[in-house]
């Protein structure tokens, strides 16, 4: 049985290769937000407003979790990428088996720690006292799924790191068949399922998730995946300090980066809930819609951070400068051309989320013409960034983001209400979006990043970590010091988080 296809993202025409490789990226984005517009669609339809500021509520502390391990797993895919760009698998294989047991053991720690304290968290950003029961129960069932849905995060980050971008697409694409059926099925319990309520919209996540990602390890060990790591091959799950010590530290930094996305965005959210109800249910109805509008930056920022990653790996320079040049036309062109029809029909767009005649639904219009532009220069500053961080430079793209969302988009938001009201709020997402990017672009051209590497170069008493050589003609290599990754970079004596 052949292995499910990797691509080598070190050759071919670099427009057409990111385009083909970002499809698979770009069509599960669709699916993913399809599958929580059918969601929302169900809950604030049929459950009334209080339910989707639950859920809106909600789904941002989920955000926010997995902003806590997504650094760990975004390391772990540039590392892999590298490794793949180099033609070492030996070392791709052992930096998956120590980045998932870590991985693993954080989300696991999360969840036990997260369910008991549901309530609390979500009184601590002031979710309204109409929506906080039904949030505390849609909220615990996630928790529990937590752990499936970052594992099933990392493995389709890995996969596409590796170049496979296929595989990742069939199994959310089944886990979104999955949760679109059980939703009203175990919301309003047909057929043998009891009637959960909002409860049942969490526990179709939990299922559909459970199902879709013992299924895909199931394919790649059928399909022989290059990746896969057998019973025979465990050891690979030891943890190795090296590697941990370089996903730690290239991690956490692009972790936190999550992190101060979700804060800023939960801070948005208490200030939102502050004018009640109606507001709070606009809101959510448009962070229905901007999940469309996002989702070519998404990924094709995605596809650029992997095939940045590989072409760093083989040491071909142009070639990483022309992925980000072509993924900045990209997105440009893709997110603008949604945005026009997305504000010419957004009465009858945001409509789908709210119950029939609601009086958000004129809230939601307003605030999406003042903010939905914004994704555009978000497209470009989440391009370059990837880019950047594909070298191991993340950092700078941590100071970047902090300044635009701490320094400007908060600040803005919170000090403007007195004269702007509400509409404060919303025009602090353009003016840190712009900010971003201009930001980006000068740390692009004049900034060091070329200059940084993921795993420094053990010195030669030093103490080494070796990979084992299952593959064929593939001899051990120490991993703490990859010569190839090493030598195709730009030499530097400088540290690498510049």
């Amino acid at each position: 049985m052949s292995s499910s296809p990797t691509r080598d993202l070190t050759q071919g025409p670099i427009a057409r290769t990111l385009l083909v490789f970002s499809l698979p990226i770009l069509a599960g984005n669709v699916l993913q937000s399809l599958n929580g517009s059918v969601n929302a669609m169900w809950v604030g339809k049929y459950l009334g407003e209080a339910a989707l500021t639950a859920t809106t509520n909600a789904n941002n502390i989920m955000f926010l979790l997995i902003g806590l391990v997504f650094g760990v797993g975004m390391a772990a895919t540039i590392l892999v990428a590298q490794s793949m760009g180099a033609k070492n698998l030996t070392q791709a294989r052992t930096v998956i088996g120590s980045s998932a047991t870590l991985f693993g053991a954080i989300s696991l720690l999360i969840a036990l720690l997260g369910y008991p304290l549901s309530r609390h968290i979500l009184q601590w950003m002031g979710t309204p006292d109409v929506a906080l029961p039904l949030a505390e129960s849609y909220l615990r069932v996630i928790f529990l799924a937590m752990p499936l849905l970052y594992l099933f995060a990392f493995v389709s980050a890995i996969l596409r790191g590796a170049g496979d971008t296929r595989t990742p697409f069939i199994f959310l694409l089944l886990v979104v068949v999955l949760d679109v059926v059980l939703n009203p099925v175990l919301i309003f319990g047909l057929g043998p399922f009891p009637q959960m309520g909002i409860t049942g919209a969490s526990m179709a996540t939990l299922v559909s998730n459970a199902i879709s990602f013992v299924a895909m390890l199931l394919w790649l060990y059928w399909r022989k995946h290059p990746l896969w790591i057998g019973s025979h091959e465990l050891h690979f799950f030891v943890p190795q300090s090296v590697i941990v010590k370089a996903l730690v530290i290239k991690g956490l930094p692009m972790g936190v980066q999550m992190v101060m996305i979700s804060m800023a965005m939960l801070m948005v959210m208490t200030m939102v809930n502050g004018y009640g109800v109606e507001t709070s249910s606009a809101y959510g109805a448009s962070l229905q819609l901007w999940t469309y509008v996002q989702m070519p930056a998404m990924a094709i920022g995605a596809a650029c951070s992997s095939m940045a990653a590989q072409n760093v790996g083989a040491g071909q320079w142009a070639r990483v400068d022309g992925t980000a040049k072509a993924g900045v036309l990209c997105n440009v062109l893709m997110t603008g051309a949604l945005i026009v029809p997305m504000l010419l029909l957004d009465r009858h767009v945001l409509a789908l989320f709210l119950p029939d005649g609601s009086a958000a639904l004129e809230s939601a219009r307003h605030l999406n013409h003042i903010a939905v532009g914004s994704f555009v220069f978000f497209g470009v500053t989440f391009v370059l960034s990837g880019v950047v961080r594909s070298t191991g430079a993340v950092i700078p793209p941590l100071i970047i983001l902090g300044i635009a969302l701490w320094g400007v988009r908060v600040p803005l938001a919170k000090l403007l209400q007195p004269w702007l009201g509400v509409d404060a709020i919303w025009w602090s997402f353009p003016a840190s979006s712009i900010c971003a990017m201009l930001m980006s672009m000068a740390y692009y051209k004049w900034g060091r990043w070329r200059e940084a590497r993921m795993l420094n170069p053990a010195p030669d008493d030093a103490e080494t970590v070796a990979t084992p050589s299952e593959v064929a003609a593939q001899p051990p290599n120490p991993v703490c010091a990859p010569r190839q990754l090493l030598s195709a970079q730009t030499p530097t004596t400088t540290s690498d988080t510049r």
